[in-house]
């Protein structure tokens, strides 16, 4: 199973990129939820950019029979993003 990194970015399939805040359980199910910011506040549906989803459906792959040009494997995947400041 493919593990989270907090503070990671993601991207997602459709492009967006968030930030990983934490992981979340549920108070009564137990069940895990990533808990996530956009990084694009113009692209956001809430006022905050912060987002819940179930861990399953974070790690999930990509629906290629919906989204049949989507070339990412994964619907969040890990970014690799190096800095730009020089030290």
């Amino acid at each position: 199973m493919r593990e989270i990194k907090i503070n990671g970015i993601y991207k997602h399939f459709k492009g967006d990129y968030y930030l990983v805040i934490d992981i979340a359980n549920h108070s009564e199910t137990k069940e895990k939820y990533v808990v996530y910011k956009c990084t694009n506040s113009e692209n956001t549906n809430h006022k905050n950019g912060i987002y819940a989803r179930p861990l399953d459906m974070f790690l999930s792959e990509v629906d290629h029979d919906k989204y049949p040009d989507v070339k990412q494997k994964y619907r969040f995947e890990l970014q690799e993003i190096k800095s730009v400041v020089k030290k």
